[in-house]
Parts: structure tokens; sequence; C-alpha cells
């Protein structure tokens, strides 16, 4: 097989949005975040250097950043933020205490039996997204347990794609067909028994999807910042526009709220509610095609609102509320290439 035919398959397999580049005529990059098990942080760090190159750069005994790679940096860290803070604390101060040193391996050794190590992506061109699909299989290989695994396990994946513009209208389209194909998206999700029970995201209110659904919902930036945050003061939602919101206007986010976790960047934070990374029959491949669907139908403004019609009127109706499969519905509208 020549590079050629190497490059046609990996565009047919991992194909790009309709709007592959940014409004300054670069490529939107999509940056990946994974959460598992059954790895030590030194083991995924050599995986991510032995594939993709870079040094580390220890932040405590919990957190490394790998630097210099062939795709940017990458962050491998505890996702556990009280011992992550023990451990930096000590590090900086270059002292410590027999009583510190033993309440952070204590604490440190309980917290890997339970909380999961995640690994940052840097933000990645969206036609070389294929190379973290071989990040995934290399951790897979070397024993990497996702939320499938262990009843405790309620690990996710997230994808921070790059708007192709802050525009008012465009991010409201985003929002419109996020919201159409939300319920779809769970259902191919197959959403864990643990993520069910730890309430991974809590959902939009009805109140708020159906204000942003309605045709005459036209607002500037301003006012759509406002509505979400009205609605949505949280970072707990499938669909995380904070940091978009503060990439735009952070006054206005921190007024409303007050949580450091939240970065600015002109991305969405999409959560998705398994890390399936143990599985050999899933891969990165899969939500990309999915979130695709969503990105597609933002893309395309006519068909949204035909979609955003058929939505309302479901959700209006009581008996298609409580009866209705509106996940099934959504198959006449998504794009049978990417299923």
């Amino acid at each position: 097989m020549t590079m050629t035919d190497i490059d046609s398959y990996r565009q047919q397999l991992w194909p790009l949005p309709l709007q592959p580049k940014t409004h300054e005529g670069k490529f939107r990059r999509v940056g990946v975040e994974i959460e598992f098990t059954g790895l030590q942080i030194d083991e995924i760090v050599d995986i991510i250097t032995d594939l993709l190159g870079g040094k580390a750069k220890e932040i405590s005994d919990y957190e490394v950043d790998v630097v210099d790679t062939a795709l940017g940096k990458f962050g491998v860290e505890l996702d556990f933020a009280y011992i992550k803070k023990l451990s930096r604390e000590r590090k900086e101060s270059g002292t410590s205490n027999d009583f510190d040193e033993l309440t952070e391996t204590v604490v440190g050794a309980i917290a890997k039996q339970l909380v999961p190590f995640e690994v940052v992506g840097p933000p990645v061109d969206m036609p070389d997204l294929w190379r973290m699909e071989s990040l995934f299989k290399a951790l897979r290989e070397a024993g990497a347990e996702g939320t499938g695994s262990a009843a405790t396990n309620a690990f996710g994946l997230q994808l921070n794609p790059e708007m192709p513009d802050c525009e008012a209208a465009t991010i409201l389209n985003y929002l419109r067909a996020f919201f159409c194909l939300f319920d779809w998206l769970k259902a191919r999700s197959k959403v864990d028994l643990t993520r069910r029970l730890t309430s991974y995201v809590d959902p939009f209110a009805k109140e708020y999807v159906l204000k942003v659904l309605d045709p005459d919902y036209q607002p500037d930036i301003d006012t759509l910042i406002d509505d979400y945050l009205h609605y949505n003061p949280t970072r707990n939602r499938a669909l995380d526009m904070l940091p978009l919101f503060t990439h735009i206007d952070e006054p206005r986010v921190r007024a409303k709220v007050d949580d450091d976790r939240v970065k600015p960047r002109p991305t969405l934070h999409y959560r998705l509610p398994n890390s399936l990374i143990d599985d050999p029959d899933w891969g990165l491949i899969t939500p990309w095609r999915d979130w695709l669907q969503v990105d597609n139908l933002a893309s395309q403004p006519e068909r949204l609102l035909e979609v955003c019609k058929a939505y309302r009127k479901h959700l209006d109706s009581f008996t298609d509320s409580l009866f209705g499969d509106w996940p099934q519905q959504s198959y006449q509208w998504l794009v049978p290439e990417l299923l």
C-alpha cells in the first residue's frame, strides 16, 4: 500500500467536519482527555515517549507533563485534587516530615485503587487525530482498564473540538445541534451502570433547551452567554460551554462562576460517559464519528431548523416525551456514512 493509499484510507476512516478550518484558514484542532486505571504513572509516561517522543517533566509524584512530543505537550495525572495538592506542596517546599510523607503515601495508595489516571492530550489538528488512536491502542495493550473493568470505575472521555469561529450564530447552531442529538449520543454511548448511578452529568433544563430551540431566539453574544450562565452556572454538563464563553468574555463568566478549573479556550468541552479503552472493539474513532454528526448538523442551518422543529414537537408532546423513541427517530437526519 502506497502512502497515497494510506492517506486516502485515513481520510475515509477519519473524516473531517464539513467546516474543517477556522475563519483564519487554519485546520481546527481537537483535544482529547481519557481516564483509566491499570497502569502506574511512569508506565503511562514511557508509553507516550516511546510512541511520540518527548521528555518527562515531573510536577509531583502524581503529575507529570510530557513535553516536546510529536503532537505537543501531554499531561498525565492522578485525577484527585487533594493528593496532587499534598504532593505538589511538599515538592515545592523542599521540606517534609515523616507524618506528611506517611499521610501522602497512605492517601495516594488508596486513591490509586479508586481514582483514575487521566491523560490530557494537546490540541491536535483534526487531520492528525488518528495518531491519538495509536496511543489508545498502546495503553490498552499495556493493561489500561476502562469503565467496564470494575463496578467503581466511573471513568470518562472528553473531546474538546475547536470552533470554526466564535460568532453567536455559530455557537447557537452548535448548541441546537447538540440538544437535538443528545438522546441519540447517549443511546450510542450505552452509558455504563456506574455512570448512571453516579450521574456523570446533570442534564440541561428542558426550559433552557426549548428556549434555545425556539426559531425566534437569535441572541447576540452577550445575551447568549448570560442566558447560558443563568441556567447553567456549572461545569457539570455533557456539553460544557464555560471554556468557550470564558475565552470570549472572561469577566462575564467569572462574575457568575467561581471555579478555577474553568480555563479559557476556543473549544467546546464534550464529556462522554464511558472510557472503554480496554475494549479492543472500541476506539477514539467511534466517539469522533458520532461527534461529527453534531458538528455537521450545526454547519447545515436549513437541515438544523428542520431537526429543531421536530425535536421541539417531541418535547412539547406529552405522549412523545414519555413513549416516543427520539434516538431512533434521529437516524433520519444523520449522515449514514459516519455510522
